[in-house]
């Protein structure tokens, strides 16, 4: 039909990472340059943070990435959700304003990995310095709580489901997560916390066919971990 035929961009647009300076901005243009930036694996795209999941390990999130996003505009740099993270701490120092940043998608989209990925990189650049003492190296430094709270919770709140072998219930339809991290007037991290809502409790008790239940039941039961027994 005439009415699905789009105008193409110019190739110079190839790629690009910002998708509202494309000449035709419509869907097809759109999803067309997701593709080819994926096959590249160029997995993030702005003109908002759009991403598209990997499935596979990418050297995207070390410490040197971390530097090279700290105290960049969003235009100075390539789209990561450590630019977006970034601006958000730096809004938030500048404005003295609290901020939000929400993560949506389908199911294995990837938003458990990126909110991860957001705490990562907020509790590197916020991170309390100065000189440990013995009790706090023994239960972690604040940033290292706040990155380590993630497994417990997945093991709660994830599950294999048919559309996702690693799904989790916080960020479903069904369900969320809803997490606060704190500063002090310094910016350096003073606390977090984390509310969740709407998890699927009937998967406690029936799963669908070829679905599984939460993570944590099956650690029981395999009694390699007898402390979860204790």
């Amino acid at each position: 039909k005439e009415a699905d035929i789009h105008p193409q961009n110019p190739a110079n647009f190839d790629k690009i990472e910002d998708m509202a300076m494309f000449t035709f901005l419509h869907e097809p243009a759109v999803l067309f340059n997701l593709k080819e930036r994926y096959a590249a694996w160029m997995i993030y795209s702005g003109l908002f943070c759009v991403t598209v999941n990997s499935y596979k390990w990418l050297p995207l999130y070390d410490q040197a990435v971390v530097k090279a996003y700290r105290g960049k505009k969003r235009s100075e740099a390539p789209p990561h959700i450590f630019s977006i993270s970034d601006n958000a701490y730096q809004n938030i120092l500048s404005e003295r304003e609290n901020h939000s940043i929400l993560i949506t998608g389908e199911s294995g989209a990837g938003k458990t990995v990126n909110t991860k990925r957001v705490i990562q990189y907020i509790a590197h650049i916020a991170a309390v310095s100065g000189k440990k003492d013995t009790a706090q190296e023994k239960k972690g430094t604040l940033e290292d709580q706040i990155i380590q709270a993630n497994p417990a919770l997945e093991a709660f709140g994830k599950a294999k489901t048919i559309r996702n072998n690693n799904s989790s219930q916080f960020l479903s339809a069904s369900g969320g997560k809803f997490i606060r991290i704190h500063f002090g007037v310094s910016g350096k991290l003073a606390s977090a916390d984390i509310e969740t809502y709407l998890l699927e409790k009937s998967r406690v008790t029936y799963q669908l066919k070829a679905e599984r239940d939460y993570y944590i039941f099956y650690q029981i039961l395999s009694q390699r971990k007898p402390e979860l027994l204790a």
